[in-house]
């Protein structure tokens, strides 16, 4: 059997407990509820809201549904400011569970791009977080991820002023690493750490424990930007690690081996999600507390 190790700070972030939380709260009060986009990037937890009765539309159809009588929460990752405008005159009440981290994110953006700064948000452009800051960054806003993005940056103002930011699950190591690439350009830099401190233990945590087992199990959804990090992370300290959404995704020769095994789970994961995993490694081992 295996010895096995349950990271302290797998699950739920704050931000994504907050706004779980709220669309139940809001469900206990009788209310009809939509979320725009999944409220988490989690399908077991978006599927029993959805068996709730909760509505969940794209940004773009908001125009299309008529929202009156419902409240409509903004899911934690948040939405541009164009977006949030047309919500609110669509007539319907509006709750916003953005995360405190990200909507930290759109008020320095919105500052430094009133200033004629161009911003730079290091992170996915495809992800929503980062489509939503781009929405408060006045059309001076660019996404980039790698090195190759940050060498071909030109900055648009002729003070070649930038601020940059990044996504709040983005990997720590790498932010610093691309912090320094656009430094050494000779630009007039602000840039602020936005990744917040949940990611940074997490991933700290996680590339500790990797490099301690000799097998990790991430869990998570397969849409999860936090959790893929985390894999990755975990993939560079230990090769044989897996990602896994449910109990029904683990390989069972992990279970009945006598490997070390280390278990984190991203920020959209339940906690009933991954005590099922962790039952079912442990068995009759005591667990230890990492």
């Amino acid at each position: 059997m295996p010895k096995v190790t349950l990271a302290k700070t797998a699950g739920f972030c704050f931000g994504v407990k907050r706004a779980v939380d709220i669309v139940y709260q809001e469900l206990e009060k009788g209310n009809k509820v939509c979320t725009l986009g999944p409220i988490i990037h989690n399908d077991e937890v978006v599927n029993d809201m959805i068996s709730k009765g909760v509505k969940v539309i794209a940004e773009e159809d908001i125009a299309k549904e008529n929202l009156r009588g419902y409240t409509v929460i903004i899911r934690s990752h948040g939405i541009s400011k164009e977006v949030q405008d047309e919500l609110e005159a669509s007539g319907c009440n509006v709750v916003d569970a953005t995360c405190p981290f990200v909507k930290k994110i759109h008020n320095t953006v919105s500052k430094y791009a009133a200033e004629d700064y161009d911003i730079v948000i290091i992170g996915s452009k495809d992800h929503p977080e980062v489509q939503g800051i781009l929405g408060w960054c006045k059309n001076k806003g660019k996404a980039l991820e790698s090195a190759e993005d940050i060498e071909v940056f030109e900055p648009r103002n002729e003070k070649k002023k930038v601020c940059v930011v990044a996504q709040t699950t983005f990997n720590q190591k790498k932010f610093k690493e691309l912090v320094e690439i656009i430094s050494k350009k000779g630009y007039d830099i602000i840039a602020v750490n936005t990744i917040c401190n949940a990611t940074a233990e997490r991933q700290n945590e996680a590339q500790k424990l990797a490099s301690e087992s000799d097998a990790m199990v991430v869990i998570g959804g397969k849409n999860s930007s936090n959790t893929r990090k985390l894999y990755e992370i975990c993939k560079s300290q230990c090769e044989n690690t897996h990602f896994i959404q449910t109990l029904k995704d683990l390989d069972t020769e992990l279970i009945n081996s006598d490997l070390s095994l280390g278990i984190t789970a991203g920020a959209s994961t339940p906690k009933n999600i991954i005590q099922e995993v962790l039952t079912a490694c442990q068995k009759k081992e005591v667990l230890e507390n990492y």
